[in-house]
């Protein structure tokens, strides 16, 4: 308790000097200097494979509800500085092999810096499972299932493909830049529910809700000069999980992207996903729900583009860092993974799998993690504040932030990479679901994971505002 009145006793200090100096804005009506190009890849696997998203699967996808998609929008400032978003209707790269090997090609091929590129993704739970590093399947050899020969050389397959569709997808939105003016603003969908405290299974049309949310729609407007949109990134902060079929899908988000490309063609839309680790879509699991929540994600939108939006200034600044997170306790010793395996021990199959490639990685003499080296980035679009924070983070995270920075803050989650749920001091000291596990899943991340993450965003956002 002590940290966290701490914390807010920080912030409440930072949050008088930062509005004081964000009153002024020096941007002016006439101000011209923008470029932006964008670019889509259709990235639904073109093959039956294992789906990610849900321990309970038991067999491969069966069919496609509507393709998956890879997008990427490239800025350009006045200045001549870069920046890239790529979005992906995919769960998440799991770790950071996937994304280090991405970031890695973009630096050699294209110059980016870290700091210069966010991974996005809408963490679908329709979507394809994604290849992990190697150490991440000892242990796992068996002749069915999701991690047989067949289906890990279909994940591996289609994982490569991925990266190289990704590679290219950066050079195609750099390529095409253009003049363009950019417009910020946030609307309001009210369809996400903290499931931590309201029962699925119990809810009513007339049920009062309980807990923390968010419902803000951040939206970005590029236009061209010409006044024709060319893309719109929009986000929201909810589980992609109104469906739990065999389908590949976007689940709500790519019906919404749908929805707005169709209303605007040659529009380009791109879904972000926000704090919503312990935000749910109800009620769910038909695709009607998915459709109706992807038309009311797409109808707060077009609101915000209708009206009048703040112009940003041709200012693009980025930061980007890593910071270590530590657990509340040891890394699991042999004779509890080994417990963990027992028959009769109650574990669930995911976190047995788990067990054995923690128990095979120690006798193989690796060590295993006692932190993880977890990313934090920010980025100014003009007077545009994005916080991006990496894997399922809670909603606390966005209400704090936006304590601090304004309710306009843009809040980035699912981003780059995923390590597990990143629970609040809150959320921790509560328990449950979100709470209870880390990386190695048998412990808690410490307590002192919010301040962390909340100090170095402060630190990046005064960075990035150099």
């Amino acid at each position: 308790m002590g940290k966290l009145i701490a914390l807010s006793f920080i912030c409440c200090l930072y949050n008088l000097t930062y509005h004081s100096a964000a009153a002024s804005d020096d941007f002016k009506k006439d101000s011209t200097g923008w470029k932006a190009g964008v670019s889509s890849v259709v990235i639904t696997p073109d093959e039956s494979m294992w789906m990610a998203g849900y321990a309970a699967r038991n067999r491969p996808s069966e069919g496609v509800l509507h393709d998956l998609w890879a997008k990427a929008l490239a800025l350009e400032d006045d200045k001549g500085e870069l920046a890239v978003l790529v979005t992906t209707d995919l769960i998440g790269f799991r770790g950071n092999y996937m994304p280090d090997r991405i970031r890695t090609r973009l630096k050699t091929k294209y110059g980016l810096s870290e700091a210069q590129v966010i991974l996005s993704s809408s963490h679908t739970h329709t979507g394809p499972e994604l290849m992990q590093a190697p150490e991440e399947y000892l242990g796992l050899d068996c002749s069915v299932g999701q991690h047989s020969p067949v289906q890990r050389e279909k994940i591996r397959r289609y994982s490569m493909k991925l990266e190289n569709q990704i590679v290219t997808l950066v050079g195609k939105a750099l390529d095409s830049l253009e003049p363009v003016r950019i417009f910020s603003g946030n609307g309001v969908a009210r369809f996400a529910v903290n499931r931590r405290n309201n029962t699925e299974s119990a809810l009513k049309p007339s049920s009062q809700l309980a807990g923390p949310v968010d419902h803000s729609v951040p939206v970005l407007k590029i236009e061209k000069r010409s006044g024709e949109l060319l893309a719109l990134v929009f986000g929201y902060a909810c589980h992609t999980t109104t469906l739990s079929f065999y389908k590949f899908s976007g689940d709500y988000a790519g019906f919404a992207q749908i929805e707005l490309e169709n209303a605007f063609p040659g529009t380009t839309a791109m879904f972000f996903a926000g704090c919503g680790a312990d935000q749910n879509p109800l009620p769910r699991r038909t695709v009607g729900l998915a459709r109706q929540y992807g038309k009311t994600l797409a109808a707060a939108v077009e609101a915000i583009i209708s009206d009048p939006m703040r112009e940003l200034s041709p200012r693009l600044s980025t930061a980007y860092s890593k910071i270590d997170l530590e657990f509340a306790n040891p890394p699991p010793e042999k004779d509890e993974l080994l417990h963990i395996l027992e028959e009769d021990s109650g574990y669930p199959e995911y976190l047995r799998d788990r067990a054995k490639v923690l128990l095979a990685q120690l006798e193989k003499g690796m060590s295993l993690m006692t932190s993880y080296p977890y990313p934090v980035q920010f980025w100014k679009i003009g007077k545009q504040n994005i916080a991006i924070l990496a894997s399922e983070v809670v909603v606390d995270y966005s209400i704090r932030l936006k304590q601090i920075f304004g309710e306009d803050l843009f809040v980035m989650a699912y981003a780059n990479e995923g390590m597990g749920y990143i629970p609040s001091t809150r959320v921790l000291s509560e328990g449950g679901y979100e709470g209870s596990r880390s990386p190695v899943f048998t412990t808690p991340w410490a307590t002192d994971i919010e301040t962390k993450i909340i100090m170095e965003v402060i630190r990046l956002e005064k960075q990035a505002g150099k």
